[in-house]
């Protein structure tokens, strides 16, 4: 029920707080969307958010779900793990 750049500012917002607590992977449910047209707009977009300057520093990798968490309606996004300040 959200507009894309909604739904873009809630997931970067919700990646970032995910990365600082330590998570490591993420579900991310982007439903399947109208057949017809080929999926969800979500769906579509995710590979490109994360891809993005702002996300890319803290996405290790973009899976598939499992069909019990989603299947092809979600995804998993696995976080780089945090680094220890040097110095």
């Amino acid at each position: 029920g959200r507009t894309l750049a909604e739904a873009h500012a809630l997931l970067a917002r919700f990646l970032v707080r995910a990365a600082a607590d330590g998570t490591r992977t993420v579900l991310v449910i982007t439903g399947h969307g109208a057949r017809r047209d080929g999926g969800s707009a979500l769906r579509r977009e995710l590979p490109h958010w994360l891809n993005a300057p702002d996300l890319r520093p803290l996405v290790l990798a973009l899976v598939p779900a499992a069909p019990q968490d989603g299947g092809a309606g979600a995804f998993y996004v696995l976080l780089k793990r945090r680094r220890a300040p040097t110095g």
